[in-house]
Formats: C-alpha cells, structure tokens, sequence
C-alpha cells in the first residue's frame, strides 16, 4: 500500500512535532495500515516482524488516547525481553516528547524493584514490562489494571515460545473486558491464534511481509560513534576508503542542511537533497551528482526515492534508518549493475545497538563492528594512493621533460633526488596528514564569501556543546588576541558557527586558535567555502 506522511494524519501537534525530531517523514507499512485503525479505537492483530517500525504504530495511538489528568494506568505493553521493554519504552518516551503530564515507565527484571515500586506509587499512565516484571507487581499489589484502555502484546510469538502462556492470560484477565487490544507477532502459531480469538474483538488484520536484502556484493559495517564526533568518523572513512560517490542518509532535512555545511567547510564535494527543494533544485543536484560534479550526496529517504545511479560507490547511514526497509532501500543503492559496494553505518547510545540487530537479524545480513581509522591509518592511505598513482605515471607516461627538470634543480642546488621527491610529496599531501591546514593562503581567505575586507570562518562547534555566541567571542578574544568588537556576523547553529573577522587578522587568530579547546571540546577552525 501507499505510504502514508505523518503530517496528513490525524495526529496531534505535540505527535507531530516529536515524529519530525525523530526524523520520520514518512510512515513505515504497518504504521500506514495500523495508526488509523488505532485511532478508530479498533482491536488489530498485526503480523509483522521487529525492524518494521512496530513501535511508533502502536506507540502513537496509545498516547493520544492517554488522559494526562489521570494519573492511573491506562495502557499497558507486554514484551518477551528485557531489552525490547527497553527500546520500546526509550522510543515511546521520545514519542511523549511534547505531551505534558504523560508518564511511562518500563518495568522488567534484573532491575532493582524498589526504584519500580516508588515510580508506581507515583502515578504512570503507561507500563512497558515483561510478563513476569509485571506479573510480579499484580502480585505485590503495586499495579492494578482496572482502567487499562489499551493493552500491546508484542512479539506475541516469542513470548508464547518463552512459556509466558500462563501469565499473559492472568494479566489480560485482570483488565477490563472493554478495551482495545493489540497483538503483534512475527508468525501466526496455532496458540497464538487461540489467544487472539479469546481475547480480541474483532480484530483488523495488518500483515506486513519483510523485505529480504537480496545483494550479497556490498560490505556492511557499523561503528559506534558519539554524536559530537559523527562529522570527523565521516571524512576519515570517506578519505580511508578514497570515495568518488558516495549517499550519505540522514532522518531529518534539518540534518542534511547542517551535514552538508560541515563537509563543504572541511573542503569536500557535496550538496544535499531533500523534501523542501523546488523541483528545478532537486533536478541540478541530481544531475550534479550524477556527472561526478558532487563526490557526495547528503539525502532523507523521501528525497533519494527513485534514485538509480550504477557508481555509487558506498552508503553511509548517518543516522540510523527507523525500520529494516528503510535500511535495505538505502545501501541497495550501492552495488550496481554488478559492481561491489560498502554500507556504513554510525550507532549511537544502547537503544540503536538493540534496533541494528534486528535489522541484522532480519535481513539476514552480516554487519560487521569495525574501529574509526586513526588519522595516522588515514596518512599512510593516502600515501599508498599516492605511490599508485606515480607508479602509473612512470609506467605509462612520457616524463621526460619532468626528468630533464629535475635533473637541472640537481645540478643547480644543493641537494639530491630523494629531497627534491621528499619536498613532492609534502606539497602534495600538506603539512599534515590532519584534516585541518597549519597555513591558509591568500586564496583560501578571499574566497569565503564574506563582507568585503572580511574572511567568513567556520568553526566546529555550536549550541550542542553548550555554547553561546557570547563564549565563542569571549574564547576568540581571548586565545586569539583579538578585539570582540572585530567577530561579527555571528551565526551559531547546533554543532557549528560562522563567523567574520577583518582580513589582516585572520591568519592569526587560525594559528593563535589551532588545537585549542573551547569548553572541553577541541575546535577546529578554518576559512568557510564560498557556496
């Protein structure tokens, strides 16, 4: 079926203002199918896997129908694992963003009761547990289910493979007989149909089929990186694997803007693509990127639809994709008409480690961990690139007229052959094998775009790191000997700022600010790229 954006449901403003922090635009399948029936206040019985967004389907109908004025238990979510209680209940909380007076709480062993016990004498309004947890509390009388309106039993089928049988049915019995029930399982076992007969009342079907990754030449890795650290792990793995295409997927648009004004202010080659781009915008990137004139390609999942290019040579997953489609449909782009690919993907914090093994579990495909390349590893890349490229030109190349000048600067200097390649390479490479220059020429300074007799610099940090424009004036003031009243046109965004200071100050304030931090966190400052 068609999908369906979640700013043309019917959804509350708080619902929608946290899906778009979340990143989605647009609804998996199963919540396309399930959301509206929910809201309908129908029973459903979905058979869909982990990884197909299960939890914003039944998450979002739950807490538009919560009463935040009512501090009892209203709804109820039963999962087999204490690490799926976990996701479920972090991703729901993300969820409650905006919705005031909505408290959750998840419930499941291994975790000290005591801390439970005081959080539901409190007042919760949704429960997340495992059966036992929550059969547990039934017990002790620190839960009662007497006005539960809607109760979740996900991943029925492993639950009922668990032995959780018994307790499901004694908690079920415990709610009242008017509510609406859900039931989510990957298969549909004699057992569990049994239970949805007793229990459910006339439950719409939603049935989901799973995609399976059907492209075995591309290499899959992930990496857990932090999130002040994403842009740095991006260009080291860019630069290490010496990429010329490549399809960078972030969740939201916001986060494609500010990606692609970080790698166009390192000195990379790239352009983003998005839902808020006129038709005639859309057209020039694409085209852009599809002659080789943009090595890079920063897109949200709507906007790289349809998107079919032989050369891309590796996906990054920026952020991580919200279900198991999503990531098939992104790193598909890479290994094409026969030719191999590479799929990256960046993991923050314990909830996405849990949602990429399902998707690894799912698409029954190998991801791999794999460790950052050090900016060392990175050097002696580009110095065997390097190496490459001169052999062929040895090789294949008429270099007599280089030979008879070299031999000349020989003769005419002090100095031999080996210093003369030596003083080569380090032209050619830079001073350091760092992303960042020790010196700017005049050219990098005039080209910034900035207010005439002024150089427009970018510097690596924002809002993120607890910044204010008043601190970063104060720290450039003070570390780069510089008058305040000289930094003007301040504009601090999230994880980076762009600033202006006069042409004859500069170059050293860049030296004066080189390895410096700012705050704890160190900064790298350079000329920003004119657009």
């Amino acid at each position: 079926m068609e999908k369906l954006k979640f700013e043309d449901m019917n959804l509350s403003p708080e619902i929608k203002r946290a899906v778009k922090d979340m990143g989605f635009e647009e609804a998996t399948p199963i919540q396309s199918q399930s959301i509206p029936l929910l809201l309908e206040g129908k029973d459903v019985l979905g058979q869909a896997q982990t990884g197909t967004g299960k939890t914003c389907a039944f998450g979002i109908p739950i807490l538009e129908k919560i009463d935040p004025k009512d501090r009892s238990l209203q709804a109820i979510v039963l999962c087999p694992t204490r690490e799926l209680a976990i996701q479920v209940a972090e991703e729901i909380k993300q969820l409650s963003k905006y919705k005031r007076g909505v408290y959750i709480l998840p419930v499941y062993g291994g975790q000290p009761i005591d801390r439970q016990l005081k959080a539901l004498s409190q007042g919760v309004q949704l429960v997340i547990g495992t059966p036992g947890r929550v059969q547990d509390h039934l017990d002790r009388g620190s839960l009662r289910l007497d006005k539960v309106k809607i109760a979740v039993l996900d991943e029925a089928d492993e639950m009922l493979d668990m032995g959780f049988i018994e307790d499901i049915e004694r908690i079920l019995r415990k709610m009242p007989k008017e509510r609406q029930t859900l039931f989510f399982s990957a298969t549909m076992p004699s057992a569990f149909l049994k239970l949805t007969e007793k229990y459910q009342r006339k439950p719409a079907h939603v049935k989901v089929v799973h995609e399976q990754l059907t492209v075995p030449s591309i290499e899959q890795s992930f990496y857990e990186v932090k999130d002040p650290i994403k842009v740095e792990a991006l260009t080291r793995l860019i630069d290490f694997h010496n990429l010329k295409l490549a399809l960078i997927f972030c969740n939201t648009k916001n986060g494609v803007d500010t990606l692609v004004e970080h790698l166009q202010a390192r000195g990379y080659s790239a352009e983003g693509l998005h839902g808020d781009l006129k038709q005639v915008q859309r057209d020039r990137v694409m085209g852009k990127f599809r002659r080789g004139a943009v090595d890079l390609l920063v897109a949200t999942d709507v906007a790289a639809r349809g998107l079919d290019i032989n050369d891309i040579e590796a996906v990054f997953n920026y952020d991580l994709p919200q279900d198991e489609e999503a990531y098939v449909h992104r790193i598909g782009r890479t290994a094409r008409a026969g030719k191999a690919g590479k799929a990256f993907t960046f993991i923050t914090g314990k909830s996405e480690f849990f949602k990429l093994k399902n998707i690894q579990k799912y698409s029954k495909a190998k991801i791999f961990q794999k460790g950052l390349p050090s900016s060392e590893d990175v050097g002696e890349i580009r110095k065997t690139q390097l190496a490459d490229k001169v052999k062929a030109v040895i090789k294949d190349s008429d270099i007599k007229k280089q030979i008879d000048a070299i031999e000349a600067m020989i003769l005419n200097e002090d100095f031999g052959s080996i210093e003369v390649a030596a003083a080569l390479l380090k032209m050619l490479m830079g001073e350091t094998v760092e992303t960042e220059k020790s010196e700017y020429d005049q050219d990098d300074l005039e080209n910034t775009g900035a207010t005439p007799g002024k150089v427009r610099l970018f510097a690596s940090v924002g809002k993120d790191q607890g910044l204010t424009p008043r601190d970063m004036i104060d720290f450039l003031a003070k570390e780069g000997k510089i008058d305040s009243r000289l930094v003007t046109k301040m504009f601090m965004h999230d994880r980076f700022t762009f600033l202006e200071v006069p042409m004859e100050n500069a170059k050293s304030l860049l030296r004066a600010v080189k390895e410096k931090q700012i705050k704890g966190q160190r900064i790298h400052l350079a000329p920003a790229l004119k657009r």
